[in-house]
Formats: structure tokens, C-alpha cells, sequence
């Protein structure tokens, strides 16, 4: 199957830039629409999220996936060139920004996609805490995925915190690219101001609509544990522990060819999706 694409560009409504990608099967406008969120240090176009887009566009979806606009990506959709916008980043802001997305969706201003049929959720990592939170305050929202999620967004030791607090900066490492990325207190001053709205285990108890929530028993980035715990809590959940597979499912970046664990992940999600979005 042929499969369109289109890119976007969407005004935040704190005044940046989310932008973006539509995927959807050449010939037909398509009844659902899937939205996708990245995680932390994470991108649209990172390793297996353009496969993933393709192949559920081929199942029939407008399939939209794009930048959270304080991620670290500017102009080159594969360098993490804005540090310091990535530095200012909150959970708030991409909880917000993930609701704009589905807005712009539902509204049809996206191409490929019309509007009036059913939309699901896919989130990675620490975008599939976030897919949990706007899946429970959306209430248009017919079916959810997560991949790999994390269960809580305070993944902070004492210390770190007290560090962070002292300094107003502290950094990560990305191992892919050698970088240092600078995160300004005021994310984990956002997270502390906004502990109810961004609890995901509390979301996980509000979510009622059909949640799948696939995890690999060799995740070393995000405990399996976690993955267990929204299963439990999810009112419609069913949990899909992948055999072997760790925290991207054994997929790198660049993406060459998929691997069997993605190839998992990737076939219940679209039966998934197929079910319980798809009239």
C-alpha cells in the first residue's frame, strides 16, 4: 500500500513551533487517526517511530507523530541543536502541547485526516507517561498504547534534587551523541507545583478506554516492573511483556530493519489499534 505523507507546523500555545508529520494510506481518507509521542531525549524521526508510522498508516490510520517543541530539536530534524530550549522544557508544557496535537486532529486541521473518526494514543518512555495523562483528560481519546512507559515522572534522588536546587542546572548524558544536556530547575519545580495533574498512576485508574501496555522483560532503561504496575491499574488493560527485548526493543538509531521484538510490539499494536479504532 502506498502510504502519503505531509509535514505540519502548529503554534503552542506558549508561542513555540510543534512540528510535525502525517502518514496516511494513499487513495482513501481514513476513518481514525493514531497520534504518537516521543519520550526524553527523544524524536519524531528517531530510530523505529518512522517504521512504526508507515506501518500503522499501511493498517489504515492518519498516523501523526511529532516534536515536542522544547525536545531539543531545531532545524535538523536529527541534531539535538536547541540545548537551551531543551533546558527550559516542563512536563506541563508537553502534557499541554500533546493536547494541542490531539485538538489540531480531531479539529481536521491536519492533513489526511478529516476529523470525525475515532483517535488512539501511542507513547514511548517517558511519552507514554504522557500519553496515559492526556488520554485520561481527553475524553475523545478511543484507544490506548504505551511502549515501555514510565509509571512516575519523579525519577530523582534526594540528592540529585538538592543538587538541581542549589545549582538551577543539572545534566544528562546522551550516550548516542556525547552530549550534555542541561535541564533548568524548573522542570522539577513544575513537577512538584503540578503533582496532581501529573500523576500517572492516578491517570492510569482514570483511563477507560481499551490500553495496551507493551514492555520488554529486559528493559534495563524503564523497570518491567512499571509496566506491570499500569496493567494493574488500568481500569480495560492488558499487559504484553516482549521476551528479550530492552527499552526500544532492540531497534537503534539510524534504523536500519526492524527486529524481531519491534516486529512484536509493532503487530499488537496494530490489532489494537485495528479493534477499537476501526468501525
Amino acid at each position: 500500500m502506498t502510504v502519503r505523507s505531509a509535514d505540519f507546523v502548529l503554534p503552542s500555545d506558549a508561542g513555540h513551533e510543534i512540528r510535525g508529520n502525517v502518514r496516511w494510506p494513499e487513495g482513501s481518507e481514513p476513518g481514525s487517526a493514531v497520534v504518537v509521542i516521543h519520550g526524553f531525549k527523544g524524536f519524531k524521526d528517531w530510530g523505529f517511530f518512522p517504521h512504526t508510522c508507515h506501518t500503522l498508516a499501511e493498517a489504515g490510520h492518519a498516523v501523526v507523530s511529532f516534536n515536542l517543541s522544547h525536545n531539543g530539536i531545531g532545524d535538523d530534524p536529527q541534531a539535538f541543536s536547541e540545548l537551551e530550549r531543551f533546558a527550559r522544557n516542563t512536563l506541563s508544557r508537553e502534557l499541554d502541547e500533546v493536547g494541542q496535537v490531539l485538538s489540531a486532529v480531531r479539529s481536521g486541521r491536519l492533513p489526511g485526516f478529516g476529523g470525525a473518526g475515532k483517535v488512539g494514543v501511542l507513547g514511548h518512555s517517558r511519552g507514554g507517561g504522557q500519553a496515559v495523562l492526556a488520554t485520561a483528560e481527553d475524553e475523545n481519546v478511543a484507544a490506548l498504547v504505551t511502549w515501555a512507559a514510565v509509571s512516575d515522572f519523579d525519577r530523582w534522588s534526594d540528592e540529585v534534587k538538592q543538587e538541581w536546587r542549589a545549582s538551577g542546572r543539572i545534566h544528562v548524558a546522551n550516550a548516542r551523541t556525547g552530549q550534555q544536556m542541561p535541564l533548568d530547575v524548573t522542570l522539577l519545580e513544575d513537577f512538584e507545583e503540578n503533582a496532581d495533574r501529573l500523576d500517572i498512576a492516578a491517570a492510569a485508574q482514570a483511563v477507560l478506554v481499551p490500553w495496551l501496555v507493551v514492555h520488554g522483560d529486559a528493559d534495563g532503561t524503564v523497570d518491567p516492573q512499571e509496566g506491570r504496575r499500569l496493567a494493574a491499574l488500568a481500569r480495560d488493560g492488558r499487559l504484553l511483556l516482549v521476551g528479550g527485548a530492552g527499552h526500544t526493543f532492540e531497534a537503534r538509531h539510524p534504523f536500519t530493519e526492524s527486529t524481531p521484538e519491534l516486529d512484536q510490539a509493532l503487530a499488537a499494536t496494530r490489532e489494537h489499534f485495528g479493534r477499537h479504532l476501526v468501525s
